[in-house]
């Protein structure tokens, strides 16, 4: 690119973003704060040096993908992957909470190497980073939930593939080198939930994973909204109706679902006897995900979970006003030892980690960022942000002297 052509992208993105965070349509909200944040990031560049990365190589931090996914994804599509619901106070809760956490390094702890393995059901995995379950990859990256397995297969990272994945159980698996674990959204039908179950348990997964935050249905996705008026694109293909929802998702391939209405909740008539029913029903291990205060977490294990996962949606689900990492402690001491915990919902870095690491959590699952590394660069952004947040995280272990991911304890971190 010569330096002229150089002068006029770097122009065309400038304008692009100044546009996109003055629309009073984005005024409110997580996308309205994004664009706000890439404007300002556009107005202060220096002279000659693009606002945007232009590889996934040059990234210094996830939001560098951020910043190239709210330009190459379609306005709506950004705008239901940075929603949160209703005044989205969880959403910010996510990353505020953190704040109230500081490092308590060890000077000359003498750990060069460090090293970051653990287990899951007898499993070794290289990194406690995983993919949270996320549906509808394709309205980011052509290439989908596919780009996404290719890369976590070969960064090593464990992946659980969402029902309303936009490629089947068995094309993820392929593309991964191996079975995932398997997220499931039950609806209201017990027969639709048995043939779900039936076929991951068919293509090998080892475990599945029942999200149960968003059963009831879902707060209002003010942001999304938002943002949907700036996408000239038809959308009645995609978004007719719920029927048309669902029976464009592979995995509802030959299954009635007339009856299923997820505007409505995944399952709002579902209580702890179908967690017991769903557990007799499959030789897969269950976790239970939406989990965020100690009389759940007892309950899931009374009712046969084999493992917990702390989380919100994102924010995505229940306007609780509450940060995960701050649900994690209660959760972990109700437990107690019993079962696995991890957790996900607004982890953007590595020193995220390393802090739900120290209150307990066996691993942390990442959403977002790894969705703007595919919105911005496909396979290679996903595999670009795993490899920073895997970095980050080794050097915080080696700065707080702590080798494995054992030795990290609640000893490593303080509380504001």
């Amino acid at each position: 690119m010569g330096v002229r052509e150089r002068r006029d992208a770097v122009m065309e993105r400038r304008h692009f973003l100044r546009f996109l965070a003055g629309s009073p349509l984005l005024a409110q909200g997580a996308v309205g704060a994004a664009m706000a944040a890439l404007a300002r990031r556009a107005s202060a560049e220096t002279p000659g040096f693009p606002s945007l990365i232009e590889s996934p190589g040059e990234a210094l931090s996830v939001f560098d993908f951020e910043a190239v996914a709210a330009r190459t994804v379609p306005p709506a599509h950004f705008g239901f992957l940075q929603t949160g619901v209703d005044g989205e106070t969880t959403l910010r809760a996510n990353r505020s909470a953190f704040e109230a956490l500081y490092l308590r390094p060890r000077v000359l702890a003498g750990s060069p190497q460090v090293d970051t393995r653990t287990e899951l059901f007898g499993q070794s995995w290289e990194t406690p980073i995983v993919l949270a379950p996320a549906g509808s990859q394709r309205a980011f990256h052509p290439e989908g939930e596919l780009a996404s397995a290719r890369a976590a297969g070969k960064q090593r990272n464990l992946q659980i593939l969402s029902t309303v994945s936009t490629s089947s159980i068995e094309d993820v698996n392929a593309a991964y080198g191996a079975p995932v674990w398997y997220q499931l959204y039950p609806t209201s039908s017990w027969e639709i939930a048995e043939r779900l179950v039936g076929r991951a348990e068919a293509a090998g997964c080892p475990v599945l994973v029942l999200t149960v935050d968003s059963l009831a249905g879902e707060g209002t996705k003010e942001s999304q909204a938002r943002a949907k008026p700036l996408d000239s694109r038809p959308c009645v293909a995609c978004h007719a109706s719920p029927d048309a929802y669902l029976s464009r998702k592979p995995m509802f391939d030959g299954l009635d679902v007339s009856a299923a209405n997820p505007a409505l909740g995944w399952g709002a008539n579902l209580g702890w006897d179908f967690v017991r029913r769903l557990k007799a029903s499959t030789s897969m291990k269950l976790v239970i995900k939406g989990i965020v205060t100690a009389g759940d977490a007892e309950r899931c294990l009374e009712n046969g979970a084999d493992a917990i996962i702390v989380s919100n949606h994102g924010g995505r689900a229940v306007e609780t006003g509450r940060g995960t990492i701050e649900c994690l402690p209660e959760v972990v001491a109700a437990v107690a030892g019993q079962a696995p915990v991890l957790i996900d919902s607004g982890f953007r870095r590595g020193t995220d980690v390393f802090k739900a690491l120290a209150l307990g959590a066996r691993a942390v699952c990442i959403g977002r960022p790894y969705l703007w590394g595919l919105g911005a660069f496909g396979q290679p952004g996903v595999e670009a942000v795993l490899a920073l947040l895997r970095a980050e995280l080794e050097v915080v272990m080696r700065q707080a002297g702590t080798p494995s991911l054992a030795e990290i304890s609640a000893a490593s971190i303080g509380r504001r």
